[in-house]
């Protein structure tokens, strides 16, 4: 291996690997790339593993009770953020898209998905004994992001949501 490719190699482990074109599965955009701006939009892909959380709490005199989360697990920004739905997913083929790595291992992400929800959940109930955390649904998918050149300034549009932040140097 040339020194090239190692540093090719180390530079793609740790900012993403740049791929002409990339089979992903994603979360579907709600704004599309061509409606993102004119001129050169490339795209970022994000990791993410998502899960359903069914969480049960023991309640005494008055039964158990049952809620459910979604809990989004961001691989490579390693942080877990609380999702409205669980998201239907497609495999999409993505050209000019920067695949960022997935730094955490699946057995992380379930950890986190699990410490979450335990939090979740001791904000809205007083616990007497550990709540029952379950799974019933995990998926993996990428979610995307625009980045948008512009001449007043390139901005990065979210694909689901369809914000937009100015890109800083």
């Amino acid at each position: 291996m040339t020194a090239d490719a190692r540093a090719d190699d180390a530079t793609a482990d740790l900012v993403g690997e740049h791929r002409e074109r990339a089979d992903l599965q994603v979360i579907p955009p709600a704004v599309a790339r061509k409606e993102a701006g004119d001129g050169h939009v490339g795209a970022v892909a994000y990791p993410y593993r998502v899960y359903e959380v069914e969480v049960t709490v023991g309640a005494p005199l008055v039964g158990d009770r049952t809620d459910s989360y979604v809990a989004s697990v961001d691989r490579s920004r390693r942080l877990v953020l609380r999702a409205d739905t669980f998201p239907d997913v497609e495999e999409r083929t993505v050209a000019d898209a920067l695949v960022l790595p997935a730094e955490l291992s699946d057995e992380q992400c379930r950890e986190k998905a699990r410490e979450s929800a335990f939090g979740w959940t001791t904000r809205r109930y007083a616990l007497s004994s550990a709540p029952d955390i379950e799974f019933p649904r995990v998926t993996d998918a990428y979610k995307l992001f625009w980045l948008v050149e512009r001449p007043d300034g390139d901005v990065i549009v979210d694909s689901v949501r369809g914000t937009e932040d100015p890109l800083r140097d």
